[in-house]
């Protein structure tokens, strides 16, 4: 590729970064999309829709660049949380380290490649871009040092600065627990693998255990249930409000008016459905609770919330084992309430060493089969190659306009596009794994794409052509590995660059606009004519697909900034945009419903290692070729003390995203015994980990009309009636019950119902938060 065939490239984009940019300027503005732009601000708070006409509406401004740019991180972590913070962090080190990375490169690296050998130079636009790259060196030459100079001053900057972020970040992380007084979850263990007995019930089981062997710090027990029906039923009946129509206004014989959506069990349309009047409560029979406790014991399964009178206490049963049989008695701290996935509690933990077994199998089998894409992107990258497997096309890949698309432009699009089927299927792979939060299976998914696209995106592409034959060498002789490596990144630097270009500068305006949720929104009411859809569940924040994509930014940028230092202007304006991007959708789009506490960031720091020693085994291999054994003699000190230093920051950080320090919670536990608020938070205790919950926190249900802040008032006091339905049929009847349930006439009906309609089937039910947001037509009331 020479360099006319790169500008091509860089100019489309740029083309499609202005358009989709000014776009969105646009869209904003209009009333009809502000649950699609701002859909956490819709979910947190009322925000006021104004449907007059203005025409500055309809002129593009930079406003949500500077509202993105001066909102502090103060503001972020308190509205957003600590994880989103840490992504911004990883983004802030990248433009730091690429900066200084860029200054050197391009003023002392770049011009001796140019220069590396003694040859007719042509125009630069005509000019190949291996000429910028350090093949283009003389071997022996002595102005290799220069590279390996800035590979130090590369190489020490970021051990810096990834030091002080790391620190920086585990300080937060600290505050972040002292923060979370009042989670439950901190009191809380959750104990899975409970032995059945014939003679007591699970939960009888539980108490008797940890009465006996917790018995100075044991409170009291919530027992998790076989719920694959119940579960569902309940989404379908919260679904089922939304969509109804005039909800208490109708009479008996009123109908709905007809809808394009079909109803789930008969497939009919919504007219369908009658109103009926409620009875009066002296008409409804009370339920028999004796009956319905023994019918709900029935259903109890092998997993409980175990709660513990202080923190302290629950971190050490969680780390304990408790058993003589490491398979039975399993604890883990408990995730957040709103963090539970319920679904995966009540697979026994005998099971989930062949669930990862089978992933891991899945996982290579799905990494094999990718490299045919692969290959085929790398076809068309050669074009001599292309010409000849398909002879019929010479003529028009003679065209130069045609040639600098196909090879400069094509590729990396066409491998964007397969690798959109990456995430939705790690995430599955990571459900199917039996991760106990949504947190933790986001978590999964975010290192098993990393490590994909990192294996695909990169050794793939690097070994292209012959990727068997290359794997056969390198198993054979691993000496040889800098040396294959050396000869193959020079040659993809191509690839590479207009990877940045297509994957980083256009995927970053694909973000901004929401294209898929922009095209649902648009069907529905320019096709469908519906003009009450409302895009009411707000995505939360993609971890496992934004992650990785940064980070093999930062390894690209690592391994390439003394071979080609052409990419690093393009990496270091992607890192910029994306800053201001990823501000802008964390503060308007994304709602937080749940966050790992910053755990994030280990992951981050590994990968910067890992791609920092890459670039000293590549460095090795390129000096070695070019015979110049001072200098790769040089770089290989600097590998070890990479390595040393990741060992520090192992000792000296990682525990702390691990385990809570003792010395923090037991100091949080004296302030709350000395202000009286244990009793309080032992209160709180018994209703957290309600199993059966509606979604009563989305925009929906915070209209601002009377009728539905009525309907929205009466949900949650059957909700809360609920909650207290559950708390008394499930928690302990000894001294240790703290609280007793409310209103047994609403509650028992309640438990009633949800009982009859219990299963003994456990259903996977996949977490709705984390996809794209689909629509739901309703009419609000």
């Amino acid at each position: 590729m020479n360099i006319s065939a790169l500008l091509t490239s860089a100019g489309i984009n740029i083309g499609v970064c202005v358009l989709l940019f000014s776009l969105y300027s646009v869209l904003r503005k209009q009333p009809g999309n502000v649950s699609l732009y701002f859909g956490r601000k819709l979910a947190q708070e009322k925000i006021k829709q104004r449907g007059s006409f203005h025409f500055e509406r309809f002129v593009p401004s930079p406003s949500w660049i500077v509202k993105a740019w001066k909102t502090s991180e103060e503001e972020i972590l308190a509205s957003a949380g600590l994880d989103a913070v840490v992504f911004l962090r990883i983004l802030v080190f990248s433009i730091r380290i690429f900066s200084i990375a860029a200054v050197i490169c391009m003023l002392l690296v770049l011009p001796l490649n140019y220069h590396g050998q003694e040859m007719h130079h042509k125009k630069i636009p005509s000019e190949s871009l291996d000429v910028f790259t350090i093949g283009n060196v003389e071997e022996g030459s002595r102005w290799l040092w220069a590279h390996c100079l800035a590979l130090y001053i590369i190489s020490c900057s970021a051990c810096i600065l990834l030091y002080f972020e790391y620190k920086r970040i585990a300080k937060m992380r600290l505050e972040y627990i002292s923060r979370s007084s009042s989670s439950p979850s901190q009191f809380s263990v959750l104990v899975r693998s409970i032995p059945r007995s014939p003679e007591e019930s699970y939960s009888d089981l539980v108490r008797n255990f940890f009465t006996k062997y917790h018995a100075s710090s044991y409170l009291s027990h919530q027992m998790v249930y076989r719920s694959g029906t119940v579960q569902k039923l309940m989404r379908d009946a919260e679904k089922m409000y939304k969509v109804l129509h005039d909800y208490g206004s109708t009479s008996i014989g009123q109908t709905c008016r007809p809808s394009f959506l079909k109803c789930g069990p008969c497939q009919g349309t919504l007219n369908c459905f009658k109103m009926l009047p409620c009875e009066p409560e002296h008409s409804v029979e009370k339920p028999d609770l004796e009956h319905l406790d023994s019918s709900i014991k029935d259903k109890e399964c092998g997993a409980a919330f175990v709660f513990f009178r202080t923190r302290y206490a629950a971190v050490v049963a969680s780390h304990v084992l408790q058993s003589s049989n490491p398979m039975l008695w399993v604890t883990d701290l408990a995730p957040e309430p709103e963090d539970v996935y319920w679904s995966n509690l009540s697979i026994p933990c005998r099971l989930l060493w062949l669930r990862q077994i089978a992933t891991l199998l899945a996982s290579f089998v799905f990494t094999v089969l990718f490299l045919i894409p692969v290959t085929l992107v790398q076809g068309l990258t050669q074009l001599e190659q292309l010409q000849q497997n398909l002879p019929f096309l010479r003529g028009i890949l003679k065209k130069t306009y045609v040639s600098q698309l196909v090879t400069g432009y094509l590729p990396s699009v066409i491998l964007l596009l397969f690798l959109y089927i990456v995430p939705p299927l790690m995430m599955l792979f990571s459900a199917v794994e039996g991760s106990i939060s949504h947190s933790g299976r986001k978590k999964s998914a975010c290192c098993k794409v990393l490590y994909f696209t990192i294996w695909n995106v990169f050794f793939v592409n690097v070994l292209s052509g012959s990727v068997i034959g290359q794997l056969k060498t390198v198993i054979s002789k691993p000496r040889t590995i800098p040396a294959v490596l050396a000869t193959a990144v020079p040659r993809q630097a191509a690839f590479f660059t207009t990877y940045v270009l297509t994957s980083g500068w256009a995927g970053l305006a694909c973000e901004v606009v929401q294209i898929f949720s922009l095209i649902c929104s648009l069907f529905c009411r320019c096709i469908l004519r519906r003009k009450d859809i409302l895009f009411f569940s707000a995505p939360s924040f993609p971890y496992h697909t934004q992650v990785p994509r940064v980070l093999l930014f930062v390894l690209l940028g690592f391994t390439c900034s003394i071979l080609v230092p052409l990419i690093l202007p393009f990496l270091l304006v992607y890192f910029f945009l994306g800053y201001l991007v990823y501000r802008n959708q964390i503060l308007n789009v994304y709602l937080t419903r749940y966050e790992t506490g910053g755990q994030y960031w280990p992951i981050v720091h590994n990968t910067m290692i890992f791609s920092l020693v890459l670039a000293h085994i590549i460095a090795i291999g390129v000096f070695g070729l070019k015979r110049s054994p001072v200098a790769s003699g040089f770089t290989i000190p600097l590998a070890i003390c990479t390595l040393l230093f990741n060992e520090y920051c192992r000792r000296r950080f990682h525990p702390i995203f691990k385990i809570p320090p003792a010395e923090v919670l037991i100091e949080m536990d004296q302030q709350d015994e000395q202000s009286g608020q244990m009793a309080e938070i032992y209160q709180k205790l018994q209703s957290a980990y309600c199993q059966f919950t509606l979604d009563l926190h989305n925009p929906f249900f915070k209209n601002s009309s009377a009728e539905q802040e009525k309907h929205r008032d009466r949900m949650a006091e059957i909700h809360q009636q609920l909650q207290s339905a559950y708390s008394q049929l499930t928690l302990s009847s000894n001294t240790h019950n703290l609280c007793k349930a409310e209103g047994s006439d609403h509650s028992g009906n309640l438990c009633k119902a949800e009982g009859s309609n219990h299963s003994g089937d456990v259903d996977s039910i996949q977490d709705p938060e984390d996809t794209k947001p689909g629509f739901v037509t309703h009419k609000t009331q």
